[in-house]
């Protein structure tokens, strides 16, 4: 059934899923937030005495100790496979308990966004024929069926991510703080501003609200994703367009944005695509355009053993197969060497993130 809204949150189609999807964000919180503290701080314990042991190589000044030996010394602390099946435990019930109520209202998911285009045609743009390529269909995050596989792949996105972000971001908070710190053209010319990776849309009709004279697009490799955000703006009255397209082959016009927004796009896409999707961004914003970044922290330096083991574990057991190549990346130096000046971007609340801002000069 039909359960209604919480603000811009569908509800659960049973008060037993709306209750055990709470019990799964309450164990993901502290997986996340207490275990992982704990995880490191014991398998970086014991690393530290196999190297005293001599069992592990002791690196030289300004080195690491080898990914592999990190592994090794980690996977012998028994808290560490507990917090590893927990880990993996947790994106599995929040999937699928998520699509297993949402999927009591499918037909009625269906109809809504098929409606949705029916009255709002000229706000979704995409071709049938296209075939998303193998890279973006990786099942990311665990979800079933990935960006690009399952129809109700948006509506599953919707309230899986609500719990993926623990509660924080029920009510599009992040995506509003987000667009909110876009940072604004030297020249204060907005008519027209892109949300690439754009998912279902929480950023993009937030930057309608904030730019209501400018003509907005949230861009997305993921037809359900596409789909879902035109269903869910149109029911809220956000005129805004929606398309799916590569990144890297966006089919938009030489300088047609004046501003672009990113959100966790680039360490889910190969290093050579961040490259070409760099490229395109550079393309498609007009000089003096602005591209703010909001993006996984890479090319860091010493980082410490536990937090290498979270992104390797977290690149083999929760699908995030591209995050290692983006953390080693030289991300800025890809920027620049697209041609963009690049600056630190305005802080948000969520400290992980790094924040960049990519000007195309003048």
């Amino acid at each position: 059934m039909d359960r209604g809204m919480i603000g811009v949150l569908p509800r659960p189609t049973k008060l037993e899923d709306e209750s055990y999807l709470e019990f799964v964000t309450s164990f993901r919180k502290y997986v996340i937030e207490q275990g992982f503290p704990v995880m490191a701080a014991n398998g970086e314990a014991e690393l530290e005495r196999a190297m005293e042991r001599g069992e592990v190589k002791r690196p030289a000044e300004g080195a690491q100790v080898p990914l592999d030996d990190v592994k090794q010394v980690f996977s012998q602390v028994p808290v560490v496979p507990t917090w590893q099946r927990f880990v993996r435990s947790q994106q599995e019930m929040m999937w699928r308990g998520t699509r297993k109520s949402f999927m009591r209202q499918s037909d009625d998911i269906m109809d809504r966004m098929d409606a949705a285009e029916s009255a709002n045609p000229g706000k979704i743009h995409y071709d049938p024929s296209f075939s998303p390529p193998d890279y973006t269909r990786c099942e990311i995050h665990c979800q079933p069926g990935g960006y690009t596989d399952d129809p109700l792949g948006g509506a599953v996105f919707h309230y899986g991510t609500k719990i993926f972000y623990e509660g924080y971001n029920d009510q599009d908070e992040l995506h509003t703080e987000l667009a909110e710190n876009s940072t604004k053209p030297a020249d204060g010319k907005i008519a027209s501003i892109l949300d690439i990776g754009c998912s279902i849309g929480q950023a993009t009709t937030v930057l309608k609200d904030l730019y209501p004279d400018a003509e907005v697009w949230g861009l997305d490799v993921g037809l359900p994703l596409i789909r879902y955000a035109h269903m869910r703006a149109t029911e809220r009255g956000k005129d805004v367009h929606f398309k799916q397209a590569l990144a890297e082959h966006s089919g938009f016009a030489d300088g047609q944005f004046d501003m672009v927004l990113s959100y966790i796009l680039f360490h889910e896409v190969p290093v050579p695509k961040m490259a070409e999707i760099l490229a395109e961004t550079f393309r498609i914003l007009r000089p003096g355009g602005v591209f703010s970044i909001f993006e996984f922290p890479n090319d860091m330096g010493q980082v410490p053993p536990g937090y290498r083991f979270m992104i390797d574990n977290d690149s083999r057991d929760n699908c995030e197969p591209y995050s290692p190549g983006f953390v080693a990346s030289d991300f800025k130096g890809m920027l620049e060497e697209a041609g963009f000046v690049v600056e630190p971007g305005p802080a948000v609340s969520n400290k992980f993130l790094q924040s960049l801002v990519a000007t195309k000069p003048a």
